[in-house]
């Protein structure tokens, strides 16, 4: 898995590209998540359009990245699911817990105004 980063105004951006499974990208997310909460960087999008397959491991990265924005004050949503993706979230019930989003100008224009990045 890799991930590379862009910014929108506040809100950072993560384009997701990869199998989000054990050993290859669940440690690389949730660290990336680490580093953007620690920088004060806490409206954050996963862009999950490149994704190619995500494991159970995958998934509680997801909900792992989740936790520990929301512990620190900021909020994560995913945008442009693969229809394999979405179903899994319906499944797990995590479609619950997550904002999902069609389009990333959706996404980024769901974060309220004047909040800190």
């Amino acid at each position: 898995m890799s991930i590379q980063e862009r910014a929108s105004g506040s809100v950072t951006i993560l384009d997701l590209n990869g199998k989000l499974v054990l050993g290859d990208g669940d440690t690389l997310l949730k660290d990336k998540i680490h580093s953007l909460m620690f920088q004060g960087r806490k409206q954050i999008v996963l862009n999950m359009g490149n994704v190619s397959f995500v494991d159970s491991t995958g998934l509680g990265a997801l909900v792992a990245t989740y936790v520990t924005a929301k512990n620190n004050g900021g909020q994560i949503k995913l945008v442009n699911l693969t229809k394999r993706l979405h179903d899994l979230l319906v499944i797990s019930k995590l479609v619950n817990v997550f904002e999902t989003f069609d389009s990333e100008d959706e996404a980024v224009r769901s974060f309220p105004a004047g909040t800190p990045a």
